[in-house]
């Protein structure tokens, strides 16, 4: 027997709740969210997929096409490398590297600069100026400019390449942080708080840090897809991961000497910066478009 509801009890959707059904209500963004998700899983699990290791050579399959083309092999679904490497394998060796050392940068380059823009957020004076515009000047440069700068002070190299990028992609998380949390302490709601006695930590915790995750998430996915972007870069100009890494930038440079004859050793790790990219791009908008229905 049904228990009887003596009064009637409305569910008032939570903020995330709306964002989430708003996002939802997106096929773009629903797409980009599963392509996402596979990259993630590709990042994780992707070298234990692949059919041969990221070095294995095979002498008698030089540049051998991909299995749709006539005189491809299904033993090597995407085709080989000029050394007879699998590009299948090599791609799925290296996903952690390109789309896995960008989203431990993003991490990173987060954490430091919520730490940097709640100090400078919640400050006054020369303390708030110094660190929340000391790092304005290099807003004004492209992130891949700021990143082959750093590469080019601390030299080639993949462990060089994760410090570049991340102190590339610092200032913007500063500067929204900052922003954000600046705009925050102007409410009436923070002044009241204040008032009724609440302590700095008690401000951060419960009132502002909880109404900003949606912008500094939304922050966090786009700077996401230009980490990918500077990854692969700097591995193309030979500024980041060298042969014979299987980084996705790397294997569209090794390829470019065999692009006329064989088109897949570059186009076939391009469309997987691209998919990577794409994706990243797709749940971003679709978070902008649900934020912003969510507030008006």
């Amino acid at each position: 027997m049904a228990k009887p509801q003596l009064y009637h009890e409305e569910s008032i959707p939570s903020p995330w709740h709306q964002i989430w059904r708003h996002f939802k209500a997106r096929p773009s963004a629903v797409i980009g969210l599963w392509g996402l998700g596979l990259m993630v899983a590709l990042s994780l699990f992707g070298a234990y997929l692949a059919p041969y290791s990221a070095q294995q050579q095979f002498s008698d399959q030089l540049l051998a096409p991909p299995s749709w083309h006539s005189d491809g092999s299904v033993l090597f679904f995407l085709g080989t490398d000029a050394l007879g490497r699998d590009l299948l394998s090599r791609l799925l060796h290296g996903a952690h590297i390109t789309f896995g050392f960008a989203g431990l940068i993003v991490v990173l380059a987060l954490g430091v600069g919520l730490v940097i823009g709640t100090l400078s957020g919640t400050s006054q004076g020369l303390r708030s100026s110094v660190l929340g515009h000391l790092l304005d000047a290099l807003l004004s440069l492209p992130s891949l400019v700021l990143a082959l700068l750093f590469a080019a002070v601390l030299g080639p190299g993949l462990q060089n390449v994760f410090w570049a990028v991340g102190l590339a992609l610092l200032p913007g998380f500063v500067r929204v942080v900052h922003n954000a949390i600046h705009e925050e302490m102007q409410k009436q709601y923070v002044m009241a708080a204040r008032l009724d006695g609440a302590s700095p930590w008690q401000l951060l915790r419960f009132a502002i840090w909880p109404n900003i995750t949606d912008v500094v998430v939304l922050h966090t996915t786009l700077s996401f897809s230009t980490a990918i972007l500077d990854i692969a870069a700097l591995g193309f100009l030979s500024l980041g991961a060298h042969a014979p890494s299987p980084e996705w930038g790397a294997m569209v440079r090794e390829g470019v000497n065999n692009v006329l004859s064989a088109p897949w050793t570059v186009t076939m790790p391009g469309l997987a910066i691209l998919f990577g990219v794409l994706a990243t791009n797709l749940v971003g908008d679709g978070l902008r478009h649900a934020i912003a229905e969510e507030r008006g």
